[in-house]
């Protein structure tokens, strides 16, 4: 864990006026759990101003950005640009991870790369932000951050469903054909794990991708198909 900040800072591009702020937006409650309430005080009250802010930046953005689209595009075009995964994402371009108060547990169960405290860190984060720099600064600073998954989404191109677009290419082609995925690869420690997915029709081995869950890994060994055969 780092105790100087001023790393994070300059990738958020702020400097904090209160740095109680941002050491509380940085604070897991299983930190406090162990350190006890009156040491110290957890992100969560600023994960939940972080998380409404968030979605009305965004939000107001993509209605700038999306004139003619209707209500459930748009919400749906947030939703992906706000998700725990985009969160995350955001979170690791800082390194967010690096400066997080963890509990013991959680810090040997890997608690730094895990998506779900990285995301509620980045919306905890964004509430510091708020309360220490004001609702302009922080709207800038969040635009820059998610410019290009802003970009990405209203192309609808962040965070596509490869595995049915390879489907319904290789479907149109040849009917009826049966597309296989296997996980044919599996390293790392369990908090940290590594998949490699490949992808085959007939027998016939057209390619593989790698991930963080098997998922992933599928999605990623789509994509790398439809990417050689220059669909995407």
């Amino acid at each position: 864990m780092l105790n100087n900040h001023h790393e994070l800072e300059e990738r958020i591009g702020y400097t904090f006026q209160n740095q109680k702020l941002l050491e509380t937006s940085l604070t897991h409650s299983s930190y406090v759990a162990e350190h006890g309430k009156s040491y110290w005080y957890n992100n969560e009250r600023l994960e939940f101003l972080g998380d409404a802010y968030l979605d009305a930046i965004i939000g107001r953005k993509l209605f700038a950005m999306m004139p003619e689209d209707k209500e459930g595009v748009l919400s749906k075009t947030r939703a992906d640009v706000v998700c725990e995964r985009s969160l995350a994402e955001i979170a690791r371009s800082m390194e967010l991870g690096d400066h997080l108060r963890l509990g013991h547990g959680e810090e040997m169960g890997g608690g730094r790369k895990k998506d779900s405290i990285l995301a509620d860190a980045t919306e905890a984060l964004i509430g510091a932000l708020l309360l220490d720099a004001g609702y302009e600064a922080t709207e800038k600073i969040v635009l820059r951050l998610f410019r290009e998954r802003i970009r990405k989404a209203v192309k609808g191109e962040l965070y596509r469903d490869y595995k049915t677009v390879l489907q319904e290419r290789i479907q149109a082609k040849y009917h009826s054909v049966t597309i296989l995925y296997e996980i044919i690869e599996e390293s790392g420690p369990d908090h940290d794990k590594q998949f490699v997915a490949q992808v085959s029709v007939h027998g016939e081995k057209l390619g593989t991708g790698s991930g963080r869950s098997k998922k992933e890994a599928e999605q990623n060994a789509a994509k790398a198909v439809l990417e050689a055969k220059g669909v995407l």
